[in-house]
């Protein structure tokens, strides 16, 4: 027990070592990529940055880093991970990013706030302010390990501290999923004590965020980026004109909610995702994303998983993993959500009823692909 790194709140860190409140890291050398790897040249002193706090993260990390590498950045790519990742995680993490940093997790502690967001998870998303201690970098764009590159973005770069998004659920604040930084340890150390200070009105990274680049909304419209480097399934279902228009332009999904692509399981044989949800609110994930998750992840992350892994039992995702001999955990449909039963039909009145109260049924009569044929008839 004593290799593991306790979880502190900001004011447990500051209280315990106030004249050292950088975090603890520890860097892990990283292979060399290969040959034939499209990041033979690269920028030295710029880096895309993600968080992983646990092995469920680490793979959408993995992705992350897959379908940046794909779409040939230049940039190097770099993962802090909380001390519970799992060394073969972290071995297959370090066949994609450049260097894997280990980090003192940190926990908001915030329950109260979090429980008005119904997701106590994002406590140790405080985690993430360790992002500003990467001073080797001269500059950097961090990217939650739920999100999935389409294209090349390195042109994110030109942009300054602190470049972000619209959130979909408040536009005057940035979704903190995406954003251009600089590294500083004068910035990393006013960070941790003002969020001691000041906690955070959503419990969370973003709030304190939002609170600490208060001029944001108002300040340098330079550094509003477009909506398409940080696209959510939720804003396309509650704006589906608006996707129809410029959804093809997009360059990062951005899988919001409580529900990730990794919740879902997924048939190798028949190359559809498994396990639809019960609730409407969780189920937004764009189905079209969602598959293009998978498809990632089973061609480039899972057999690094399986040579990392080994003999030893992990879970892969595979919904028909016994049939082509991947291991699971018992317990790895946990968190899966189960089977929706049998839609029953409603009359355009009730439905109408449920949508203005926000009980949208994504996965039937309100799918996009119901919705989008419905406004094509209307624009003919």
């Amino acid at each position: 027990m004593s290799g593991l790194i306790p979880a502190l709140d900001c004011s447990q860190l500051l209280n315990l070592c106030a004249a050292q409140c950088k975090p603890s890291a520890r860097h892990v050398t990283t292979p060399a990529p290969q040959v034939d790897s499209p990041r033979r040249t690269m920028s030295a002193d710029e880096a895309f940055v993600t968080l992983a706090t646990n092995d469920s993260y680490a793979k959408g990390a993995m992705v992350l880093g897959q379908s940046l590498l794909n779409h040939r950045t230049t940039r190097k790519l770099v993962v802090l991970v909380g001390p519970h990742v799992a060394e073969p995680c972290r071995d297959a993490l370090r066949s994609i990013f450049d260097e894997v940093l280990v980090v003192d997790v940190m926990d908001s502690g915030d329950a109260a706030h979090l429980s008005l967001m119904k997701r106590p998870d994002l406590g140790v998303t405080f985690t993430k302010l360790h992002c500003w201690s990467l001073t080797q970098y001269s500059k950097c764009v961090f990217m939650d390990a739920d999100a999935l590159v389409l294209s090349n973005i390195d042109e994110l770069f030109e942009r300054e501290e602190l470049s972000a998004a619209p959130d979909p659920g408040w536009p005057d604040c940035f979704n903190s999923g995406v954003f251009v930084f600089r590294p500083s340890n004068e910035t990393h150390e006013k960070l941790l004590a003002f969020c001691s200070e000041n906690g955070s009105f959503d419990g969370g990274d973003q709030g304190v965020l939002n609170t600490f680049f208060n001029t944001w909304a108002t300040a340098d419209i330079s550094k509003h980026l477009p909506f398409i480097y940080n696209l959510s399934s939720i804003a396309i279902y509650s704006y589906l004109p608006a996707f129809k228009q410029y959804g093809r332009d997009a360059k990062v999904v951005h899988f919001l909610g409580k529900m990730k692509p990794w919740n879902y399981s997924y048939d190798a044989q028949t190359g559809e995702v498994k396990g639809h949800c019960l609730s409407p609110d969780q189920c937004h994930l764009h189905p079209d994303y969602l598959l293009m998750w998978w498809r990632l992840y089973a061609q480039s992350v899972q057999p690094l998983l399986q040579q990392t892994y080994g003999d030893a039992p992990f879970d892969s995702g595979f919904a028909d993993a016994s049939a082509e001999g991947f291991k699971l955990h018992e317990d790895s449909k946990e968190n899966q959500a189960p089977l929706a039963p049998p839609p029953q039909k409603v009359s355009s009145e009730e439905r109408k009823l449920r949508w203005e109260a926000g009980q949208i049924d994504y996965m039937g009569d309100d799918s996009f692909d119901n919705i989008a044929r419905k406004l094509d008839s209307f624009l003919k």
